[in-house]
This record gives C-alpha cells, structure tokens and sequence, in this order.
C-alpha cells in the first residue's frame, strides 16, 4: 500500500493532509495484522515447530509503510527446526486468523472522502501498479457501484501496468465487466518518450513528439485488445504549446480514438466537463466486450509469455499474473522508451500471493521495497504553531 496521491491545484481530494499522512488508520491496521503473522510463525518455530516449518523457506515478510532500503538485507528464521516437509502452511494452521481479523475489522470498510467540489471518493487501498496490482479495493469499487450510475476507477502507473493489472486480476477475480478506459496522457510525457530531457520538456519539439507518438499508438492499441471502447484524455499543463496539443488530437483522430482535453487542475470540474460529456458519447455509441488477456487454464509460463508479447511486445498455475516491473518503459529498462519491439524480460524471481489471488513476477533489478531519494519529502515536512501542516505538496 501507498500514500494517499490526492493530487492538487482544482484536482484535488480533501481533507489531503489527513489522507496522505494516517488517514483512518487502514495502512497501519494492515501493517499491524501482517506482521503479527510473521511474529507468530517464528513464535512457532521458536516453541518446537510442530508444523515442520522450514525457517529458509518462509515466504511471508515483515512490511511497514516506509521506504528504506536497508530492509531489503534484513533476513529472519535462521534458528533450528525439526525438519522440512515442503508443503503450504496458511495463517489458520498457525492460529493467527481470528487475532488479524480483530485488527482489520475497521479497515476492511471504505473510507469517503470527497474533492475539494463536494463529489463524493472512495478510498480503499493503494498498492503500487509497479510491484503490485496498482488498484483499489473490489469492496471499494461495488460499493460506489451501488452508490452511482458510473463509476470512475484509477489504474496506477502507465496502461501496459495498471490498465492490464485491472483488467487481469481486479476485474477476472470480480466479475466486475468495464464499459470503457481512458488514457490519460500528457504532451510533456510524450515528448520525453521522443528523447527530450526532463529540463526541455517545456520548450516546442515537434519533431520528439511525433516519436513519442508511438508509445502513445501502443497503449491504445494494448487497450482495445480487452475489447473496450478507448478514449485519450489529455491533461493539460499551463506552459503546453498548443500546436504540440492539436498534434496529439490529429493522431487520436487518424486512430479512431476520440480524445478531448482535461484542465481539471485549473478550472475544476468546468475543465473536466467536455471531456466528461464526450466519454458518456462513447459509452452510448460503443459497447464493451470485455476480455481478459489470458484463460485462467494457462500455466503461468504461458501467462508471462502472453503478458509480455501481447502487452510489451516481445499448482497455483490458474492464478493471475501481477508483473513486476519499471513503469517507465514497456521493457524492463527504463531508459527503452518510445515503443520499443524485440526486446528480453529478464524474470529474476517469481513469489505466490495466495490470498491476493496471483503470481507475482518480478523483472530485472526491480525492488519491492523502494528507496528515499536523495532529498526526501520528509526534509520539507513542518508543523507550525499554529497546527497546519506544511510541505506535503
């Protein structure tokens, strides 16, 4: 799980500080009853080992909400056992389930909260798209299905991440059935994917951008193969030239997508309002036929391949499969950008998230437990006398 990402300018949810610092409590409790399963699973191997735990095979790690890499080194249950019997042990054997139950019967319910117009949000989990599934909670989801004619979820991350994780794990697991998927993307996003550094990014090249195109035409196209209607949504940014915008809209058009701007964080929801109107459009003009990338009868080999040659281009085995990679590339090398084709996935190590649902496969040099960078937030983070938080955003 993850900070809250509540956003900014008109484009925000309230109240943020309260969301991006302990909110209700959630990511504490889930920390909480996770852990207490890792501290009674070597209180078992402590007191006898009954159940012939093997201490060098323990897939269950310790977590807390923090970056800090130095946890990646930390390696526990190295004492003896009685032997190694090489079969799954869940948390019931253990007898830990009714105790972590007690402590997420609070955060099991999803929290409302609203943007800074009044529209009502829900909240509920935040896991990265990167290493993790990168969506909310199903619990989440149905109960603001109940609550509204339509229903606006977040993928995290680019398309060939978030959409595909969504698609793949969240909406097979659920039955849940799309009606359609925006992308959102930004001309400044574009253009770094046509190789302009970060510091030109503002200045006019349409020369990058008709390369960085492509990375575009890629995600559109990875999205139709679900067999929803797709629309672009360009999230504008106060310094974006305007033929560089008219560039990305003649392309959407020669694709058949439609595409409309978003100035949300300018303007509120007067910004978002054609973009809104015209998605309703497609949804009245378009039906949905959803389909998962893969049958759930592959194994988890054939899942990989598939994952990566129709999305990046190149015993549990009825899972689904979370893959674990940079966001910053269809590759697993982050400086590969643009639509980049023939490339390797380097698998480096594959994990079972039983309960989740799903086989995590991990590329590259990926990390599960990310670092602070050079200059954390926390350095900017200050309480003044009178109580009001500054230097979260």
């Amino acid at each position: 799980m993850k900070g809250g990402a509540t956003g900014s300018g008109k484009a925000q949810l309230v109240p943020a500080d309260d969301i991006n610092l302990h909110f209700t409590g959630d990511i504490h409790a889930v920390t909480s009853a996770h852990n207490l399963l890792s501290a009674m699973v070597d209180n078992h191997m402590f007191h006898g080992n009954v159940l012939r735990l093997n201490p060098g095979r323990i897939v269950w790690k310790r977590v807390m909400d923090m970056n800090d890499r130095s946890l990646r080194h930390i390696v526990t249950g190295l004492g003896s056992g009685n032997g190694h019997a090489r079969e799954a042990i869940i948390a019931a054997q253990i007898g830990a389930v009714d105790a972590m139950i007690v402590l997420l019967k609070e955060a099991i319910k999803p929290n409302l909260v609203q943007t800074i117009e009044g529209t009502p949000v829900m909240i509920h989990g935040g896991p990265f798209a990167n290493i993790a599934h990168g969506c909310s909670s199903l619990i989440g989801t149905r109960l603001a299905l109940k609550l509204a004619k339509l229903v606006v979820t977040e993928a995290g991350f680019g398309a060939d991440l978030g959409a595909e994780k969504f698609f793949d794990i969240k909406c097979r697991q659920s039955g849940l059935s799309p009606v359609a998927a925006v992308l959102v993307i930004t001309v400044k996003a574009l253009k770094y994917n046509g190789g302009v550094p970060n510091h030109e990014l503002n200045l006019s090249n349409t020369d990058a951008l008709m390369l960085g195109l492509s990375n575009m035409d890629r995600h559109i196209e990875n999205l139709r193969k679900f067999g929803v209607p797709v629309m672009v949504a360009i999230n504008h940014y106060a310094d974006d030239i305007s033929g560089e915008v008219d560039l990305v809209k003649e392309r959407c058009c020669q694709l058949g997508v439609p595409v409309e701007v978003s100035n949300v964080w300018a303007e509120g929801s007067e910004g978002g309002k054609k973009l809104a109107e015209k998605l309703v459009e497609l949804l009245n003009h378009q039906k949905a036929h959803f389909v998962p990338l893969y049958e759930d009868e592959l194994d988890i080999r054939s899942k990989i391949e598939r994952a990566v040659k129709e999305i990046y281009r190149l015993g549990y085995g009825n899972l689904s499969v979370c893959m674990a990679k940079t966001p910053y590339s269809f590759s697993d090398q982050p400086r590969l950008l643009g639509a980049p084709k023939g490339f390797n996935i380097h698998v480096t190590d594959i994990s079972l998230s039983a309960g989740a649902g799903f086989v995590v496969v991990q590329t590259d040099n990926i990390m599960t437990m990310p670092g602070l960078p050079k200059t954390p937030a926390a350095e900017h983070i200050a309480l003044d006398e009178q109580g009001i938080i500054h230097g979260l955003f």
